[in-house]
């Protein structure tokens, strides 16, 4: 036994000094450190991977990698740009009149235009992962169509499934897609905006209810929408009413990508549903990847798919993009990653570790974390700190296609209304919210100050002091600051309220916030907010309830001041303007303009804007609706937040697109350099351990001693 121990400690002292021990402190097994495989993790499971149901951005991180409309946005390219992805050109558009036929190019004015019709071709060859809903046998039976208990016991997962099978893309699989978002099982949440605009699809969406009620089964390849047509295999139409320019921005998201039917009546079936082997937990599609693993409590995994039909990296960006590096894999074939790993980490402090030492490629930032990765200059620009840049890792910023806002109910007979009262009322306290004060304390600096509804990056917004909102801010010193408060006292007191009070009958102002915050974090910025208000000397008072009471209250027009915020769905001005266009009302029309405003001289313009090309004359147009908007005050424009990413030094071809998800096949990583990287910063303090076996050594000589002691002592006695 001594003998043992002695030679045990040696062999440990051997193997600790011979091999790589940084692997001790690695979570991924030592067989995937030299492969392309891409680290990140989720909080929050998505709820939906249906395309039809999808909306999130949690969601799209998976969705946009699997699913493939026939648009995308172009990946280096600003201002964003469309391209094809399975279509083989951009959409072809016609003009058609009240009895659908087609007008010559004289012919095509607002009065004559009453459909357009866009025809989408497809490129040939394209094929679906693989997947058991396409596996037939010898003489073509679907294998998996009509599973029992019985026949399903052993599948608990979609790649449990030992036949797997594909079959080529066609048109009539996005037809498919377009009448999935009308099954009223579906509650896609973009059917009653598509409604609007696709010609039958409302109508399509009411046959379909009533069929159920009836108990008829729906299958869909029976039943027709009047504005979507299947061409031919590789051809399909879809016919909006009036002009819709934006149809084709829509037409890069996942709503519009292909379903096939036969994964739809696959995933129907009552003995997958039950073992929630779902199209929303195991989506399919002909993107880069496709999933392999969902497991809510631990991780998700996705892998290239086999049957990728492949792209090539773009060779043309902007300038400066050769010679940050991002076009050095021009014309190289892509997805460039194997494997991406998302795992499950319910604390941001524990990610943010895991991040450091180089187990993580990527990392947003979080309050804790930001002191210790960023250095804020006397200007306010955003720099690493001497840790970050020791590293090697990069800082990626960009201003996000995002406006958080505080509006006012405009049906509302204190705030709201067109009367100078109420008008000099909400521009006073527009006034008094202290924007640059809010992000320095709530986002660490991370935004900026918001003039109107559009953001940047989005056309129509202006930039400096043409872009100011004269109502609020003034150009002072060289720069756009905040009127003085004294200005907000006397806007005050001209709209019936000095020092907060109403001038006729002497009763203190008391208006009420409404929003949907709980929390510490919450508390704190609510505090903020009070203390704004009482620049004024008007009392709030904070109703704070859950999301779904508040967006009651916001439907049914309860509501007198809250706080939303909207993010870009697509690069264009109508999707921000149309947040203030009157028949989008939320209270009179349920439409997504919260504060209920109406400007007939607005409305008007918006409906001139919303069909008309970028250039000077739409430019024109929307500074008339945004001088408009910021004299009637209908939101508190608030603030644009940024986007800061840190990413480590073998991320190659980072470039931050804020319209596109479908990213992670542009991007590429060095799996060598990572691993050098995490040797290097995880070596283990192995002196303890050392110390404690040579000591472990000592307390056993006396033993090993009088164990050879006794040996020799029994030698000699014999």
């Amino acid at each position: 036994m001594p003998r043992f121990s002695v030679v045990l400690f040696w062999i440990v002292i051997a193997l600790l000094t011979g091999c790589d021990i940084s692997a001790i402190n690695s979570p991924y097994p030592a067989a995937e450190s030299e492969k392309t495989v891409s680290y990140s993790s989720f909080m929050l499971r998505p709820k939906h991977l249906d395309p039809a149901r999808s909306y999130s951005a949690n969601e799209s991180l998976i969705t946009a990698q699997i699913y493939e409309p026939p648009f995308q946005y172009h990946y280096l390219k600003r201002p964003y740009q469309m391209e094809p992805l399975t279509a083989a050109k951009m959409p072809e558009v016609e003009f058609l009149d009240k009895n659908q036929q087609v007008l010559a190019g004289s012919q095509q004015t607002a009065e004559n235009i009453a459909f357009s019709r866009y025809t989408i071709t497809l490129r040939p060859g394209i094929a679906y992962q693989p997947h058991p809903a396409f596996a037939q046998d010898a003489s073509g039976q679907w294998l998996y169509h009509d599973l029992d208990e019985q026949n399903s016991n052993h599948l608990n997962t979609i790649m449990a499934f030992p036949e797997q099978a594909t079959r080529e893309l066609k048109a009539a699989d996005y037809v498919y897609q377009i009448k999935r978002l009308a099954h009223p099982e579906v509650h896609s949440p973009i059917l009653g905006l598509m409604s609007e605009h696709i010609v039958g699809l409302g109508d399509f969406a009411a046959t379909l209810n009533k069929l159920q009620q009836q108990g008829k089964p729906l299958d869909l390849r029976e039943l027709h929408i009047d504005g979507v047509e299947v061409i031919d295999d590789y051809q399909y139409q879809i016919t909006v009413y009036g002009q819709y320019p934006q149809l084709k921005y829509w037409l890069a998201m996942p709503f519009f990508a292909p379903i096939p039917w036969e994964a739809d009546v696959f995933y129907q079936q009552t003995v997958l549903k039950d073992k929630n082997i779902t199209l929303d937990w195991y989506p399919i599609g002909t993107g880069a990847y496709q999933m392999v693993e969902n497991d809510p409590n631990r991780r998700m995994v996705m892998i290239k798919n086999p049957n990728y039909h492949g792209e090539i990296y773009p060779s043309e960006g902007n300038p400066g993009d050769a010679a940050a590096g991002l076009l050095d894999d021009a014309g190289l074939p892509m997805p460039f990653i194997d494997k991406i790993i998302y795992t499950l980490e319910k604390e941001s402090t524990s990610y943010w570790g895991k991040f450091i030492q180089g187990y993580y490629d990527i990392s947003g930032l979080t309050s804790d974390s930001f002191e210790q990765a960023i250095q804020v200059s006397s200007g306010g620009s955003f720099g690493l700190s001497e840790d970050m840049m020791e590293k090697g890792i990069d800082l990626q910023a960009a201003v996000g296609t995002t406006t958080h806002y505080i509006g006012f109910n405009m049906l509302d007979s204190v705030v709201g209304g067109d009367s100078e009262r109420a008008r000099k009322l909400r521009q006073a306290i527009a006034i008094a919210i202290d924007q640059e004060e809010f992000v320095s304390i709530f986002f660490n600096g991370r935004g900026i100050p918001a003039q109107g509804p559009i953001p940047p990056g989005i056309f129509g917004y202006r930039e400096g002091r043409e872009g100011l909102d004269p109502y609020v801010y003034e150009w002072r010193n060289d720069a756009v600051r905040t009127r003085p408060i004294s200005f907000a006292k006397e806007l005050l007191a001209d709209a019936g309220y000095p020092n907060g009070r109403d001038a006729e009958t002497g009763q203190p102002l008391v208006l009420y916030f409404d929003v949907s915050a709980v929390g510490p974090d919450a508390k704190a910025q609510l505090d903020w907010m009070r203390k704004q208000f009482q620049k004024l000397n008007i009392q709030l008072v904070i109703r704070s309830t859950d999301y779904n009471r508040f967006q009651d209250k916001m439907r049914r027009g309860q509501t007198q001041i809250f706080k939303v915020g909207w993010s870009a769905d697509y690069p264009d001005p109508e999707n921000f303007l149309f947040l203030l266009y009157g028949p989008n009302a939320k209270a009179i029309h349920n439409g997504e303009n919260s504060a209920n405003y109406q400007n007939p001289e607005f409305d008007k313009l918006f409906e001139q804007m919303r069909v008309m090309p970028d250039g000077d004359e739409r430019q024109q147009i929307i500074d008339k609706m945004v001088d408009i908007v910021r004299h009637d005050v209908p939101w508190v424009w608030g603030f644009h937040p940024k986007q800061l990413t840190l990413f480590h030094a073998w991320n190659k071809n980072i470039k931050p697109n804020l319209m596109a998800n479908n990213t992670l096949k542009y991007h590429r990583i060095d799996p060598l350099l990572r691993d050098q990287l995490r040797s290097k910063w995880n070596q283990p303090t192995i002196w303890p351990l050392i110390l404690l076996l040579f000591i472990f050594s000592l307390a056993m000589l006396p033993a090993v001693l009088m164990y050879r002691r006794k040996k020799h002592q029994q030698a000699v006695n014999s």
